[in-house]
């Protein structure tokens, strides 16, 4: 499950007519902690921004899905609402969740939601479509670098279980000797 965190910045960026305007712009990004989240927006930001720049906020979001496209400019944060029935009560209960989509319109995201849930076996609404403050997503990417001092788990367990064996072994010739 990803966490995506929501990630704002400042910093001076010229407009169209080439005066210098104060941007405070905001960004989403898939992370582990926030710890992660800081440390991969300045390593984007650095990258699109020219010149100083400052991470004012970090925020867990509660953005649950991504819906990425070819075509479309903004991105629009939906509220699906699914809809199941409590088998004791019979009554309709509905849970929400929100995703974000990239649209020409609030019509293209409402089309680009209905078509990603296409196949699930739940019902669900769309009560809501507006606009994000979003100006990019960032996920993870499994193309990242790993630090060289990271080991894959199964190493690491392998490791150890040689390691272990090995003490074993030591510990059995120790007391052999000491027996003798």
């Amino acid at each position: 499950m990803n966490i995506w965190f929501e990630c704002k910045a400042k910093y001076q960026k010229i407009d169209e007519e080439g005066r210098e305007k104060k941007a405070n712009e905001a960004y989403l990004l898939d992370a582990m902690s926030f710890s992660e989240a800081e440390a991969r927006i300045y390593k984007e930001l650095e990258e699109m921004i020219r010149g100083e720049f400052e991470v004012t906020a970090i925020a867990k979001s509660n953005i649950s899905e991504i819906i990425p496209s070819e075509t479309g400019d903004r991105w629009f944060k939906c509220k699906l609402s699914l809809i199941t029935v409590d088998e004791q009560s019979g009554k309709e209960k509905k849970a929400n969740q929100y995703v974000l989509v990239l649209a020409i319109d609030a019509k293209d995201a409402y089309d680009k939601v209905v078509k990603s849930m296409d196949g699930i076996p739940v019902d669900f609404e769309i009560p809501t479509i507006a606009e994000s403050a979003i100006l990019d997503v960032f996920p993870y990417s499994a193309e990242e670098k790993v630090p060289e001092n990271f080991v894959p788990a199964e190493e690491a367990n392998v490791a150890s279980n040689e390691e272990v064996e090995a003490t074993e072994e030591v510990a059995a010739e120790a007391q052999e000797e000491t027996e003798e």
